[in-house]
């Protein structure tokens, strides 16, 4: 008996490793979860498919899954069974797949963790390099009766020492109305993904709320990302917050959609990379050269 905890990487259920894949072969059952990311070309269909699996064994999780049920996940791995959890790109992205290994290790199931690609480590793909990325920040959406703004601090930390930060927007997936929480009826709204324009619309309402300067529209620069590593999918884009929350959503792709806010520690060869990306290549270059102090080569 195992505990897998699987990391399906990026995009598609090829994107699995092959220790990944091997696991899956070993195991009667598999569950997919799907509140903390999800896959849209990943279905417990195509998985099945594409695994050749039998698509009794592919379980939805979703939250209550994963959160209120583990105890029964993990019984069947007590009971002899290899039971897998999949987990959108690498299964240490959310702490409540930590929470659910600890129980387990915890209960004598041996345990293994196959990892693979995730936005923690593909955000690269804007053109900045890893080793100057700070802390990363979840976006939620604002309602209106609703609006956190503890995550400015975190974004205040990394602008001091001048990193850059990647946010991850928020997913609502099988969400119940106050009112249908209330009276108990199991009844979900249609799933919800932020998008680039509406996350810089937060943004710039949380700049005004507590003034730290770190948020100028016109000055900050910023890379927004969506479906990275689907191939033809992938969506990327670089401009100033102004210039991205301006432009026709639809420039910036199918979600899932992240966002990454350039840090002053801006190399030349980044502003390089990125300018290909650029709405305004002038511009980019010029808030580069202007505001982040950076000294390119004109050549």
């Amino acid at each position: 008996m195992v505990f897998y905890l699987i990391g399906l990487g990026l995009a598609s259920p090829s994107d699995i490793t092959l220790a990944g894949q091997k696991a899956l072969q070993s195991c009667s059952s598999i569950y997919l979860e799907s509140y903390t990311s999800i896959l849209p070309s990943t279905t417990p269909e195509s998985l099945a498919a594409f695994h050749n699996l039998p698509l009794s064994s592919i379980i939805p999780a979703h939250r209550e899954t994963v959160e209120l049920e583990s105890d029964q996940i993990l019984q069947k791995a007590k009971e002899g069974e290899n039971v897998a959890l999949l987990v959108v790109g690498d299964p240490f992205g959310a702490t409540t797949h930590t929470d659910i290994l600890l129980r387990a290790r915890k209960s004598g199931i041996p345990t293994r963790v196959i990892h693979n690609a995730s936005i923690m480590n593909a955000c690269s793909a804007s053109g900045m390099q890893l080793y100057t990325f700070g802390q990363t920040v979840s976006l939620v959406f604002f309602t209106e009766t609703w609006r956190p703004t503890s995550f400015y601090d975190r974004l205040v930390e990394n602008a001091s020492i001048g990193l850059h930060t990647l946010l991850l927007l928020d997913i609502k997936v099988r969400e119940q109305s106050e009112e249908n929480m209330a009276r108990g009826r199991l009844i979900y709204e249609p799933p919800r993904f932020m998008d680039i324009p509406t996350a810089i619309q937060q943004l710039i309402w949380t700049e005004g709320e507590r003034k730290g300067g770190i948020l100028v529209p016109e000055e900050t620069l910023a890379v927004g990302l969506s479906q990275v590593g689907a191939g033809e999918n992938e969506k990327i884009v670089a401009g100033t917050l102004k210039e991205l929350s301006e432009a026709d959503p639809s420039v910036f792709g199918e979600p899932l959609h992240s966002l990454v806010l350039v840090g002053k520690r801006l190399h030349p060869l980044e502003v390089e990379y990125a300018e290909s990306f650029a709405l305004n290549k002038d511009n980019w270059r010029r808030v580069a050269q202007e505001v982040y102090k950076v000294v390119l080569d004109e050549n």
